[in-house]
Formats: structure tokens, sequence, C-alpha cells
């Protein structure tokens, strides 16, 4: 690998403004042209804290020039899959795992804190909190949904959460809310599972509006495919009576990819991969 191609995999998923060629294409209206593929083979070697990515023998970077290490060399296995799938073009798009590795290990690692307190927070104004009253058919079906979800937050993690009907927002008992932020912080744990465990539960509270959801799917309660239907029963119900938009479809299919690839990361820390 020369030097020119170490950059390239240093660099390749920096955030865009971090990236002036790439957001001044953008800024253009042109559409950026994605690296080259820059290496023959994608592997797995011993590294310090893990297990590391290697390309044609030589460790890759994460944006903030850290090693592309995990403790799990599954996972890691797992990673050198995206990139030795990639064709003669290197495309994040299609690296959702990478990009959740990197955020968790640039992110995650320096502020465990910070991040269980940001998932922690959406049991303040969870998804499952807030109904419709009508039309009927929604109603039922958020029931159907969402009255597992507060079943197990009741069960399982000590939380009675109050559910609401409209958009007007209900204060969570501090009880309930301190009890989902337990949960958060007793999942994640502690050592060199936490930042990967953590990212993957924010990366899906995130995705999904509600950290029940997540932690559902964390602690074994459903499937990603579940929680992802979960999650969608509003707009699921729109697309049923109106019909899908091709756009909003392919940003949908995207984000999936995202919530399988922490849904993975969950698996693999849970034995279960």
């Amino acid at each position: 690998m020369s030097k020119e191609s170490e950059n390239l995999a240093d660099g390749l998923f920096v955030p865009d403004e971090e990236r002036n060629p790439l957001r001044n294409a953008v800024q253009r209206g042109a559409r950026p042209e994605l690296p080259k593929r820059f290496y023959q083979s994608a592997g797995v070697g011993e590294a310090e804290g893990g297990y590391a990515v290697l390309l044609d023998g030589r460790t890759v970077k994460t944006p903030a020039r850290r090693i592309l290490t995990t403790p799990s060399s599954p996972l890691t296995s797992a990673l050198a899959e995206e990139w030795g799938a990639q064709g003669e073009r290197l495309n994040p798009t299609y690296m959702p795992l990478t990009r959740l590795i990197n955020s968790a290990i640039d992110g995650v690692a320096d502020r465990l804190e910070e991040v269980a307190a940001d998932v922690a927070k959406y049991a303040g104004s969870d998804l499952v909190s807030y109904r419709a009253e009508e039309p009927a058919g929604l109603a039922a079906a958020q029931a159907a949904a969402w009255d597992p979800l507060l079943a197990f937050a009741r069960e399982r993690l000590g939380a009675d959460l109050t559910v609401t009907s409209g958009v007007m927002f209900v204060a969570q008992a501090p009880e309930a809310t301190a009890a989902v932020a337990e949960a958060v912080r007793a999942y994640a744990g502690r050592g060199a599972e936490a930042p990967f465990r953590l990212a993957a539960l924010h990366a899906m509270t995130t995705l999904t509006g509600s950290c029940l959801i997540a932690l559902a799917v964390a602690l074994g309660e459903m499937d990603a495919e579940a929680a992802w239907a979960a999650a969608h029963v509003d707009e699921d119900h729109q697309i049923k009576a109106w019909g899908a938009d091709d756009e909003a479809m392919e940003r949908r299919a995207r984000r999936f990819a995202e919530m399988k690839a922490a849904a993975r990361i969950i698996e693999f820390f849970s034995g279960a991969a």
C-alpha cells in the first residue's frame, strides 16, 4: 500500500465538513467522485486492544486517526467483509458497520456518560408514549406494537411510563426515567465492549425515536425487523392509505441498513452471532 493509499484509508470516513473537495463538489451541484479501491485483500490481525482490519496487511484508521480495532474477532471479520465487498470505488453508504464502529471509537469511547445520558433522555418523550386517537386503525396498530414495549419497560426495567393521546408533551415520573437511565448504563457496562454497545444502542435510539425499542433489541426482547416495524407504525399506516414515495423508501432502506448494523454489534457482544 502506498502512502497515498494509506491517506485515502484514513480520510474515507471523515465528515463532509472536513473534506473540502467533497463539500465543494456538492455545493457546485456535482456528484462527488468516490475514491478508488486501493487494496487487493481485506483481513483481520491482532492488535493492541483486540483485532484490527487489515488492508493488504496494513491497518485502517478512523477519521480521528485511531486504528480501526474492536475487542471481538467476529465483529472485526464482519468489518473486513464490508471492505472486501467494495467494488472499484469505495462507497461508505454500503459500509454501515464500519461507519458505526468509527463512531464508537472516535465519538463514544471518550464520552460514555454523555452518550448514555443522551440515549436515556429519549424516555422523557419516547415514541411509544404518544398515541393517536384516530383513525381507529392507526390507534389499534400503535397499541398492538407499543403496548408490549411499555410492558417490557415496566416489568424488566422497572419504568412505568405514562401514555398520552396527541402531540402535547407529557412529563414522565422521575423514577421512571431514572430506571431507564440505569438500564442504559447497565447494558453498556464498562471495559472494552462499552463504547461499541453504547454506540449501537445510541444508533438504534436515534433511528427509531425510542430508547425503549433500542433497549428491547439490546436485551433480546425483539429482533431488528420487529423493532423497525414498531418504529414505523405511523409511516406504514400512511403508506397503506396513500402509497409509498420511492425516494422516501430508499432513505428508509438506507436507515434500516444502519439499524441492522447496530443490531449486529449487539449480537456480537451477546454471544448470539
